[in-house]
């Protein structure tokens, strides 16, 4: 049986179609649509136009007293899962109403719309859907003899919207909070997983792992990071790193800044169609001249020099202005304005994919589906709590990527914030002298080597960055760094990776029990040190490297 029966009436051109096609795309309503059933019910009639039909209808409406609406909607929720919610548009009788009230109880709820005469009537002369032969007039129309009583049914509708004075997008806000759907999204159906320290902690890894219980996967961020995964090998930059580890939705927020080129690839890379993927349109385009505005800045902070930063900065600087971009005795300062903006929804290439993610994700909170959001970058590179100049271009932290993504803290479950045991920083920029930031009690790979016994040739291999193949700076684990990512992320859990740094012994670790004690020593602390249980810890970059301790 289904869980709620949405009855609309009201006189023609009143937006019940309109409504109806909302409720539909948003909130995932069935619809019973009563011209398609009378239809169905007079196919023998050779001639199907508005006028015939309501003649129909008023003849079945004598024959079973409107008990017909009500057999059809029992057959069509038959054959639909339990929770799912149905919209009748529309009634025309108080009896059709009796009947399903009868038949349906309290699931039942009675929506009337309406509108002055001068309004439906300019309503109407609007083109009608095709294959369907409307009366010439609306007062022809309204001469049908069920249709002129039907605004008395607002009299035991149990609400009346006057939809001259509400636009359709009020329509269903109003509709959807008297259902209670509002109300019903706002169950903690999130979880998101950020970088506690500079980056590169392995979110890839951890969230290819865990991307197979959602029901949507979310990316922020630009694609100056890279998040690899193992299965298949592959490198992620603009899409979620679980794409090909699950059949989840996607989608790219509002917040993202995009490089046309590297996401088309890895769409084409993935075989993700346009109705898996939701890009917002209001998302950030780079532009080859944001690429060129950012090399000073390799040198300078060591920065990956994908225009993300300058791209955002046009965002904000740039406004409405689409200033020449020909002329070139400009100064950098001043190129900044040069370069037009453009957002997602401009790009041809992207339109397939441009759907309001603010829209997807409202339908999917109402459905109770679960959502994986996956930040970028570390909490350590925040353009805010980070080691000012040498930060990335936004806020890295969970209530960053929650702006960005379009969703508030109250819908959040779980925060995993995902650690290493040693913390990198990009490699310095070489020649230059520059520093990438600071770092506690910087270490080489060598002594990593020694500890360990992980072959040094290995660890050089590994500690390249994804993006821009540039060798690392690793240091001691930050216990600092760390206290204040957690106080800046609240996580309910940590995921602890590159156990094996510790311990080359801990590779072949399937359960808590057979990492060395020194490892579970150091993750007691990691616990004590971040008030969060380490309940994800991964030994190394392979399939079967995930010691899963989750209780959720």
């Amino acid at each position: 049986m289904v869980n709620l029966i949405l009855i609309l009436t009201g006189p023609i051109a009143a937006g019940k179609s309109e409504l109806t096609a909302a409720l539909e795309q948003r909130f995932g309503f069935q619809t019973l649509k009563t011209h398609e059933l009378l239809k169905d019910i007079a196919a023998k009639q050779s001639e199907q136009t508005r006028g015939s039909l309501q003649a129909f209808g008023e003849d079945l409406d004598k024959k079973t007293k409107g008990a017909w609406v009500r057999d059809g909607l029992i057959k069509l929720a038959d054959t639909l899962p339990p929770e799912s919610m149905v919209v009748v548009d529309s009634v025309r009788i108080a009896g059709q109403i009796e009947f399903i009230r009868g038949a349906f109880g309290l699931r039942v709820l009675h929506v009337h719309l309406t509108a002055p005469l001068d309004v439906l009537e300019r309503r109407f002369k609007k083109p009608r859907k095709k294959g369907f032969r409307e009366a010439r007039t609306y007062e022809e129309a309204k001469n049908d003899s069920t249709e002129q009583q039907v605004e008395t049914l607002a009299q035991i509708a149990d609400i009346v919207i006057d939809t001259k004075r509400s636009s359709a997008s009020d329509v269903v806000v109003r509709v959807a909070s008297h259902l209670g759907l509002y109300g019903r999204e706002y169950s903690r159906l999130v979880d998101v997983l950020v970088g506690g320290e500079y980056g590169s902690e392995g979110k890839g890894h951890i969230a290819s792992y865990l991307a197979r219980e959602y029901d949507i996967l979310i990316r922020v961020g630009g694609p100056n990071a890279g998040h690899k995964v193992i299965s298949p090998p592959y490198t992620f930059h603009q899409l979620p790193s679980g794409t090909r580890a699950s059949e989840a939705s996607l989608i790219i927020g509002p917040g993202a800044v995009i490089s046309v080129p590297s996401l088309m690839k890895e769409i084409g890379d993935c075989q993700v169609d346009t109705s898996r993927l939701a890009i917002d349109p209001q998302a950030m385009i780079i532009e080859d001249g944001d690429k060129i505005g950012e090399g000073a800045l390799i040198e300078e902070i060591a920065s990956t020099g994908q225009g993300v930063g300058y791209a955002t900065a046009r965002r904000i600087i740039s406004r409405g202005k689409y200033a020449d971009t020909t002329s070139k005795n400009v100064s950098r300062s001043r190129r900044i304005e040069k370069i037009p903006v453009r957002l997602a929804k401009d790009v041809k290439e992207l339109r397939p994919f441009i759907r309001s993610t603010y829209e997807e994700l409202e339908k999917a909170f109402s459905e109770r589906k679960k959502i994986f959001l996956e930040g970028t970058q570390g909490t350590g590179l925040s353009i805010y709590h980070g080691f000012y100049p040498h930060v990335t271009s936004r806020d890295t932290t969970v209530a960053g990527c929650l702006a960005e993504a379009g969703i508030s803290p109250s819908r959040v479950r779980k925060v995993v914030m995902v650690c290493r045991t040693y913390p990198i920083r990009v490699g310095n920029a070489p020649g230059t002298g520059k520093s990438s930031g600071p770092m506690a009690q910087e270490i080489s790979l060598a002594e990593i080597s020694r500890r360990s016994g992980i072959p040094l040739r290995k660890l050089r291999k590994t500690e390249r960055t994804s993006t821009t193949n540039r060798e690392r700076r690793i240091s001691e684990f930050d216990w600092s760094l760390i206290r204040k990512a957690a106080s800046l992320n609240a996580p309910t859990d940590i995921a602890l990776s590159f156990v094996d740094y510790i311990d080359a012994q801990n590779e072949n670790a399937r359960r808590f029990d057979q990492l060395t004690e020194q490892t579970i020593r150091f993750i007691e602390e990691v616990e004590r040190v971040t008030a969060a249980p380490v309940s994800l810890i991964s030994t190394r970059f392979h399939p079967r490297s995930i010691i899963d301790r989750r209780t959720w």
